[in-house]
């Protein structure tokens, strides 16, 4: 069997690997004409089921690196007013996993071939059931099963379902990130929850590595490459419904509207990296009818793309990873054809990626500001998730999380494996809130 896997993010890498790792060919293309075409950083927080999945398809012997660059995190949820005074909590503290997703890409990519400059212009399904797929400026490839993992903007989605297409929610955010430095290591207690004020929520999570992550593959795996980076303070400022930067740039719009505000926040919007500081919208795909049945599905973003207070981006692209690669394994063993393997695939697929849109677009009202009441968010929410890694931290003297490596027993085989409480999952364009695990998915 060979597959053609469309997108080089974390869903479809993990996929190719696990695709490999199980004897299937599996060829990966991208569309940017290099895998660092593009800054694609930040924090995000993997809950049980995500890492769970990850470790699933990622060969063995990187376990233990996995293990080096990622950590355990607890954080309370605090709503703070922007002299960093408590004025209400979100919900309950909650634990995860937090890895950063640069780090995490290029883990993923290890031993993969991915061809780059590939954007997909088409493809057709082939009179004996195989598929190939079109591109601009490359030679067609043919497939047994062709997988859209190349997120919101989809293009095997167009193909696909064209009725289906990103809907914008209308909200914009800027996020960046800082280096943690002593002085901004003192914004402890705000990582995880959210500071309003001026007509906006300001959002903090810290990237902590246990061992910098460069480091980390010299010494475990020294065959695998890892950007050389550190610890940093990821940041997000929830714009009012439809802002916008105008002509300012993110550090200087995020600045304008954080007049009076503690000084130790408005030195770390001043000392954030410009390249990696952006203005991002919030756009959402909800699964909806299933198209015909055949060698063509989707993944990820392409499929169900959620808004960051859903915290289900990322864990749920890589679910969506591990579920597929099991289908197809068992269709490889002759347990049942491709077809139908891919369709157990796409029924279990749509209804948690359905719930994930559901639930990440029902959190959202939380965390946008309230022209009305502008210096509110002292509510108890109980439940709701907050932005995309925002809400996971070590916080000194507050009760463990669950440690993954004590608790992998609970997984069986895989020791090390995080079984603990949900953690919200966080990208850029996913940050998030606390996911629900629930039932690892079966084919």
């Amino acid at each position: 069997m060979r597959v053609s896997v469309v997108g080089a993010g974390l869903g479809g890498l993990c996929l190719a690997q696990g695709l490999r790792g199980a004897g299937i060919e599996a060829d990966v293309y991208e569309r940017d004409p290099a895998i660092t075409a593009r800054f694609q950083g930040y924090r995000l927080v993997l809950d049980s089921v995500g890492f769970e999945a990850l470790r699933s398809c990622l060969p063995q012997r990187l376990h233990p690196l996995l293990d080096a660059v990622v950590s355990d995190t607890y954080v309370e949820r605090l709503a703070l007013d922007a002299q960093l005074n408590k004025i209400g909590e979100l919900g309950p503290a909650r634990s995860g996993i937090v890895v950063d997703r640069q780090v995490l890409r290029h883990l993923l990519l290890t031993g993969l071939t991915v061809h780059t400059g590939a954007a997909l212009t088409g493809y057709d399904v082939l009179d004996n059931g195989r598929v190939e797929a079109r591109f601009a400026r490359r030679d067609p490839a043919t497939a047994d099963l062709l997988v859209g993992a190349d997120g919101v903007g989809s293009a095997v989605r167009q193909v696909l379902m064209p009725q289906t297409t990103p809907r914008d929610t209308g909200v914009r955010f800027v996020i960046g990130r800082t280096p943690l430095t002593e002085q901004f290591a003192a914004l402890s207690r705000a990582y995880g929850g959210k500071i309003v004020g001026g007509g906006v929520s300001l959002l903090l999570g810290a990237m902590r590595f246990p061992v910098p992550p460069k480091e980390a593959a010299e010494k475990l795996a020294p065959e695998v490459t890892l950007p050389d980076i550190h610890d940093y303070v990821r940041w997000a400022m929830i714009l009012p419904p439809n802002g916008s930067l105008g002509t300012l740039t993110a550090q200087e719009a995020a600045l304008s509207r954080m007049e009076g505000w503690h000084p130790n926040l408005q030195a770390l919007i001043e000392q954030a990296d410009p390249d990696n500081s952006t203005l991002l919208s919030i756009r959402v795909v909800e699964p909806r009818e299933r198209w015909a049945p055949g060698p063509v599905t989707l993944l990820g973003d392409a499929i169900h793309a959620t808004s960051p207070t859903g915290g289900n981006g990322a864990n749920t692209a890589l679910r969506d990873a591990d579920l597929l690669r099991r289908c197809l394994v068992g269709a490889v063993e002759r347990r049942q054809d491709l077809l139908g393997a891919v369709g157990d695939y796409e029924r279990q697929m749509f209804e948690y990626g359905g719930e994930a849109v559901r639930r990440s677009l029902a959190a959202l009202p939380a965390f946008v500001p309230n022209p009305e009441r502008p210096e509110s968010g002292g509510r108890q929410i109980s439940g709701a998730p907050v932005l995309p890694g925002v809400k996971l931290r070590s916080v000194s003297g507050s009760a463990p999380g669950p440690d993954r490596r004590s608790l992998g027993r609970r997984w069986g085989a895989g020791a090390g494996r995080y079984g603990g409480r949900t953690g919200p999952g966080a990208e850029p364009e996913d940050a998030g809130g606390p996911a629900r695990p629930g039932r690892r998915p079966t084919c």
